[in-house]
């Protein structure tokens, strides 16, 4: 991987060497904290832990027009007993759910079996049910660092206000906490006009504009816009149809999570839509790299910064208890988000893909662990990390 590591800060992104002592501190900081405590003297200490997540397996955002549809069943969408748990959705003052005009467009939509475009299914709740039984491992299991039931106190929750990942968020916590709680559990949201855990072109113009002209630009490419005629008129899908690259790994990527058959056409061009779609998305966003990503995750990756700053001096006794902050995003969000830390590996963010950043104090230094689906991708000090752009936005 490459040597630099790309965080943003304040609305801009910095860009910050990532020494080998840096990243070998960071991988060995678990190993070194269970030496320690056999020793009986201190090692490093996990002070807090952030994790950003993708949904769950879900329906199709919509059909693609013009091709026969797989047949999504209700019982596709069945709870397992094991994800169940309790939860409240607020708004971020506490006040009520605010409305969600996302949700509202998807139940517009009915897939054929009558199930509704955008929910998260069976196979969805558990691959989220096994994350959080992945961090209970690490966290509970290998370094007690939290409580083996759920705590308010210890741990924040917030997400999109999208049912998928509502329910993504709580089948986490259940297989997190095994069901157990000391306290209730509140996810806390945003309105959809000032959300900032999705790249969010309703308050932000510019960023509507360059998309979409990105997007027009990029469908004009040599070979893109070539193979998607190509799997078009071998899929009978007329010119007319809105079809794109990103419609059709949706509908492909969600059929082949459940096992449905999917168009025999569009599965042997698979690896090609979704390269496709990976090319689109990073045509779109380096035509003003800089730019796109202070407006696609600049106020995200503040927030995260924020958060680490408070772990190091926290500014009230509430915030020093606090260990755990989840954050419930998307497959628009991880793309960006891993590009700005420099760890993009070139393929689409899968269902219940993590991002996580564990902060660790070692007497007075402090250092991030990044870890992207469970594997290590970054070792970095905190100087590293807090290192400001020249400009802000």
């Amino acid at each position: 991987m490459s040597l630099w590591a790309r965080v943003g800060l304040l609305g801009a992104l910095a860009y910050c060497v990532h020494h080998k002592e840096g990243r070998a501190l960071a991988e060995q900081a678990p190993r070194r904290r269970t030496e320690a405590a056999r020793a009986g003297h201190g090692g490093p200490e996990l002070r807090l832990v952030q994790v950003l997540f993708r949904h769950g397996a879900r329906t199709p955002l919509r059909p693609i027009p013009g091709a026969e549809q797989a047949e999504w069943s209700p019982a596709l969408l069945e709870t397992p007993a094991q994800t169940e748990f309790d939860y409240t959705v607020t708004d971020l003052t506490g006040g009520p759910k605010p409305y969600s005009p996302y949700e509202e467009n998807y139940r517009k939509i009915t897939m054929k079996g009558g199930v509704f475009a955008g929910q998260l299914t069976k196979v969805g709740m558990q691959q989220m049910f096994a994350l959080g039984e992945r961090l209970r491992r690490r966290y509970i299991r290998e370094t007690n660092f939290l409580s083996p039931a759920f705590k308010p106190s210890e741990v924040f929750v917030r997400s999109t206000n999208i049912v998928r990942n509502l329910e993504s968020t709580r089948c986490l916590l259940a297989g997190l906490f095994q069901q157990q709680k000391e306290g209730p559990i509140t996810i806390v949201t945003d309105e959809a006009e000032s959300e900032i855990l999705y790249p969010n072109p309703v308050n932000c113009q510019r960023l509507r504009h360059m998309n979409r002209e990105g997007l027009a630009k990029a469908h004009s490419q040599p070979g893109i816009s070539e193979d998607l005629n190509t799997i078009k008129e071998k899929m009978g899908i007329g010119n007319e149809k809105a079809v794109d690259f990103f419609l059709l790994f949706d509908n492909i990527l969600a059929e082949q999570a459940h096992d449905l058959p999917s168009c025999p056409v569009l599965k042997s061009f698979l690896q090609m839509v979704e390269q496709r779609s990976v090319d689109l998305l990073l045509y779109i966003t380096k035509q003003n790299l800089r730019e796109t990503l202070q407006m696609s995750v600049g106020p995200l990756l503040y927030t995260i910064e924020k958060n680490i700053r408070d772990a190091i001096d926290p500014p009230s006794p509430e915030i020093k208890a606090r260990k755990l902050i989840l954050y419930a995003v998307h497959d628009v969000t991880i793309f960006p988000l891993l590009l700005s830390l420099g760890v993009f590996n070139s393929k689409w963010p899968p269902y219940a893909a993590d991002v996580t950043l564990e902060l660790y104090q070692q007497s007075k230094d402090w250092f991030i662990r990044l870890t992207y689906n469970g594997e290590v991708w970054i070792g970095l000090t905190l100087a590293e990390l807090m290192v400001y752009a020249s400009s802000e936005h």
